[in-house]
């Protein structure tokens, strides 16, 4: 695991995200504690449980973001689920453990690729072998006069493919395939999570199909490759370390979880809404879900909640789902200061990726300050008059904004384009000012 201090990582995720300091050093804090857990003894670390955060704020503030951004930082697996998608057992639904088997699922594929990484050279020299096999095919029974000499041409031919030179020449390749009849299995609710693969279990009763593609040697040297490196890697030992990674460094991150919460004097059956609290509570407390690849114990999990709480509170989710969230924090709307930081501050701003995707048509799109501070004000002013979904007002403004330009771009090729503050009061001032307008455009 990384070693990051809180400050280091507060400093990377404001490269990305626009203020909201107190969510970032919870979650620096959050993630230096998962390494410092690591350095205590043995003895003591499996008792010292993760300190789960929620996060309250309207939508659009940079709450999923955030937890993108650290999971990216941690190097570990992380998953986003949406807490409405869920239903309490017994009902027809996706039910909570899921989650844990999506997250595991995900900690295979990223160890398998490191595996897969760490394999590559000693793939790439079997795949060259094979190569060689394909463009000289050799007979086993030769005399050794005619063996020495192809193997002359063998290291001849090996030259010239380490060159390049080989690279248009086509090569036909087998591959192998397992012809599996089509089954309709009925599975009690989770049980398509299971993810029972019946291939894997009957794959040796039924015949194998084999097919050959016509491809030039460039790409069929990467197919090889990673066919080869597939083979070398020791799936026991990516199991093993998908487990400890997933177990002990895992996140997850529960979006709109408000929309679980049993709202105050709501009048009517509410189904499944505390149901769906009360499965994933042992899945925060600390328990065993089982997978198709073996059981995973939750209780050094992350979990990282989040939702706007504009008709809920927390109050309102059950009492000991709380107290598995004992850090809280509050992120702040965002006003026109803040939009003109996200426009233009961050690494991925939205005015740098709109300018580099006009640089590919050929044309140079620079925005004035006064054109920044005025897609703010308008994104301020619609968020206030209508719905408030915080920055994601700014891509849609931008969007509308630029819509006759990304269309006409094609035919535009090196071209000087700025956009001053009158443009952007031409196109949207009139819809901005226009509330049931602005509540279908922007």
């Amino acid at each position: 695991m990384t070693n990051f201090t809180p400050r280091e990582i507060v400093s990377e995720l404001d490269r990305y995200i626009v203020g909201q300091q107190n969510a970032k050093r919870a979650v620096a804090i959050a993630l230096r504690n998962r390494w410092r857990r690591q350095q205590v003894p043995a003895e003591l670390r499996d008792e010292i449980a993760p300190k789960n955060i929620i996060m309250i704020g309207p939508t659009g503030v940079g709450k999923t973001e955030i937890a993108r951004r650290l999971a990216k930082l941690a190097q570990a697996p992380f998953i986003k689920v949406e807490a409405s998608k869920f239903t309490e057992v017994g009902y027809v639904g996706r039910d909570v453990e899921s989650m844990v088997r999506d997250l595991f699922e995900l900690a295979i594929i990223m160890v398998r690729e490191e595996e897969a990484k760490t394999l590559r050279i000693k793939a790439e020299d079997l795949a060259e072998e094979r190569l060689l096999d394909l463009l000289l095919p050799g007979e086993p029974d030769q005399s050794p006069d005619k063996q020495e000499q192809l193997q002359k041409t063998r290291d001849k031919l090996r030259k010239l493919l380490r060159l390049g030179e080989l690279d248009e020449r086509f090569v036909e390749l087998q591959t192998e395939t397992t012809q599996m009849p089509q089954l309709n299995i009925l599975a009690p609710q989770g049980g398509e999570d299971m993810g029972i693969n019946f291939q894997e279990m009957f794959g040796n009763l039924f015949p194998k199909k084999k097919s050959s593609k016509r491809l030039q040697v460039k790409d069929a040297r990467e197919q090889l490759v990673e066919s080869e490196a597939e083979k070398l890697v020791d799936m026991e030992k990516v199991l093993c370390l998908a487990r400890e990674r997933t177990e002990q460094s895992g996140i997850i991150f529960i979006d709109e979880i408000d929309k679980v919460a049993s709202r105050e004097g709501s009048h009517g059956p509410e189904i499944s809404r505390e149901g769906v609290q009360r499965d994933i509570l042992p899945i925060v407390e600390g328990s065993t879900v089982n997978t198709k690849h073996g059981p995973i114990k939750t209780d050094h999990i992350l979990f990282i909640a989040a939702g706007a709480f504009h008709v809920s509170k927390p109050s309102d989710l059950i009492p000991e789902l709380q107290g598995r969230f004992p850090i809280r924090v509050e992120l702040d709307s965002l006003g026109e200061e803040d939009f003109i930081r996200i426009l233009t501050e961050p690494k991925n701003a939205l005015v740098r990726q709109y300018s580099e995707l006009m640089k590919t048509e050929g044309i140079e799109l620079n925005f004035t300050s006064e054109s920044i501070r005025q897609i703010a004000i308008t994104a301020r002013m619609v968020n206030d008059s209508t719905e408030n979904i915080g920055a994601r007002r700014l891509h849609t403004i931008m969007e509308k904004l630029l819509e006759t330009l990304s269309f006409d771009a094609p035919e535009m090729k090196n071209q000087k384009i700025e956009i001053s503050a009158e443009n952007v009061k031409d196109k949207l001032a009139d819809i901005a000012q226009d509330e049931d307008l602005s509540r279908f455009i922007l």
